[in-house]
């Protein structure tokens, strides 16, 4: 093996792939999994990205079919079973008005906290089941630093033993570890940038579509607030 890092070092090859080639079983595990941590991190920024645009495209032109409506029973009825994340919140007051004022007399106080109740717990289930796969993002962000760095420290100690082996400090015997080594710590970074970047991102857009629920929710509560008063 110190063969082949000599010749490594001597012919100036440091490509990725050969420094990948003559690294160290555990150092090319890091590698591996990195990469891997990597590639399941920009599925998961394109495929969020895609699902969020479509969410916030489909709400705007559900919001303003509501606005437009005249009668709600009959839009709910039309377009409740909708996945949108705004349709469940609607859903989720529709339904407990109707609980509500199936029997009389109509408890106003008790009717307006339970619609309040119902519709912001449908704001935050359907916020944890967006934000779902992001706890990945977190994850690698906050990890593959550290995992690429265990590999640069293993990376170096062994070019250190090679050093020892050797008893030569040479330039010819040190690079290559120290390459494959640092190489360890690129490819952390390469997966941890893109997905602190993205978390930080969708955090923020997850953050404006959970006012925008919390939004129609009270524009919609005033709505049957409002029918309280002057509907019974």
């Amino acid at each position: 093996m110190l063969d082949q890092l000599s010749l490594g070092a001597t012919s100036g090859n440091f490509s990725p792939f050969m420094l990948f080639m003559e690294a160290d079983i555990v150092v090319k595990a890091v590698m591996i999994g990195l990469l891997l941590a990597s590639i399941w991190t920009w599925t998961i920024i394109v495929s969020f990205g895609m699902t969020i645009g479509q969410i916030s495209r489909k709400s705007d032109r559900f919001e303003r079919a509501f606005d437009k409506a005249e009668n709600i029973d009959r839009f709910f009825d039309e377009h409740g079973k909708s996945s949108l994340p705004s349709a469940k919140v609607l859903a989720a007051g529709v339904k407990e008005w109707r609980r509500s004022t199936a029997k009389g007399p109509v408890d106003r106080d008790g009717t307006r906290q339970r619609l309040a109740t119902a519709m912001n717990m449908t704001i935050a289930e359907e916020v944890d089941r967006i934000a779902d796969r992001l706890n990945f993002l977190a994850t690698v962000g906050a990890v593959a630093p550290f995992v690429g760095l265990f590999g640069t420290v293993w990376g170096i100690m062994r070019s250190f033993s090679a050093i020892a082996a050797e008893q030569n400090s040479s330039l010819a015997v040190v690079a290559p570890g120290i390459a494959e080594a640092l190489f360890a710590t690129a490819i952390g970074l390469f997966a941890a940038i893109p997905a602190v970047i993205a978390y930080n991102r969708f955090s923020h857009r997850l953050n404006k579509l959970e006012a925008r629920m919390g939004r129609f929710a009270d524009g919609f509560h005033a709505t049957l607030s409002r029918e309280l008063e002057f509907g019974n």
